[in-house]
């Protein structure tokens, strides 16, 4: 019978078979199929809902204060059909959408410019560093007096709350994209132009993508601050106006539906990165 070597082989030359063990979900890089992670993601939730239920049920706090689950819904659904819910949720999407797209469609040539020319990273990245650290809250008054308290004014709180950090995150992915790259361009004696519209913007787009997406969690913030303080129309409105009549079920309610609209975008934002970037997962 042949007898292993010490570099583990028999004297045959083949290696002796080893059982692979299950990798355990708590293993770091550990991969989990789409039913794995959509059964825990729902399990979760479930665990959430459960607890709402029994804490309200169980009356350790008053309906005024946490409606029941059930309450909540019901209110959501006479809402949705009499088109209140409907209504607001449009007027919402439609201002995110435009003040977001404002935000990155300037955000991003200036982001990727910063971060691949220091002369033009001087000039800007400072002033830009210097005005994200001002409090958005403290713009709605001026942008009030700026524009009114029309939809420009929920764009232009949406824009200064979003894209002076998009510029700075943009910077950042663009800095990470590797010499290498670069260096490999100029020894196929690229043109500068080709260089970064070739080789740094794509090595960049999935890192950009990333920080679009979280970037769209603080637009909703930011407009709903702004459809908190100045508005007649919205979510943000609705919640205010739900306040003043205690009504507890459409503030939860609503607070809800903004959960589930980030939710859904966030996912969204990821499904299509895995199509538009599998170069990138390739490498990861």
């Amino acid at each position: 019978m042949p007898l292993p070597n010490r570099d583990g082989l028999t004297t045959s030359g083949a290696a002796p078979r080893r059982k692979r063990r299950p990798s355990s979900p708590f293993r770091l890089t550990a991969e989990l199929t789409t039913p794995q992670f959509v059964g825990i993601a729902v399990l979760v939730f479930a665990g959430l809902l459960a607890a709402w239920w029994a804490v309200t049920a169980s009356g350790l706090v008053a309906p005024l204060f946490l409606p029941g689950p059930g309450q909540v819904f019901g209110r959501l659904v006479t809402l949705a059909l009499n088109g209140q819910l409907w209504e607001d949720a449009g007027i919402s999407i439609y201002r995110i959408m435009v003040g977001f797209l404002i935000a990155t469609g300037l955000a991003v040539p200036i982001g990727v410019l910063i971060g691949s020319y220091r002369v033009w990273e001087a000039a800007i990245e400072p002033v830009v560093d210097f005005i994200r650290y001002m409090p958005v809250v403290a713009f709605v008054p001026l942008t009030i007096l700026w524009v009114g308290t029309e939809d420009p004014q929920k764009f232009l709180i949406i824009w200064i709350g979003t894209f002076f950090q998009q510029v700075l995150l943009i910077m950042d992915n663009v800095k990470r994209v590797p010499w290498d790259f670069i260096d490999l361009g100029r020894t196929l004696e690229m043109p500068e132009r080709k260089i970064l519209t070739r080789i740094v913007v794509p090595s960049a787009l999935p890192g950009i993508w990333d920080s679009l997406r979280i970037s769209l969690g603080w637009a909703w913030t930011w407009l709903v601050l702004a459809e908190l303080v100045a508005a007649t129309s919205g979510l943000g409105y609705r919640i205010v106006t739900a306040q003043r009549f205690f009504q507890t079920d459409t503030i939860i309610g609503y607070i809800l539906v903004l959960g589930c609209f980030g939710l859904i975008s966030d996912q969204a934002m990821k499904a299509v990165s895995r199509r538009l970037f599998r170069y990138a997962e390739a490498r990861r």
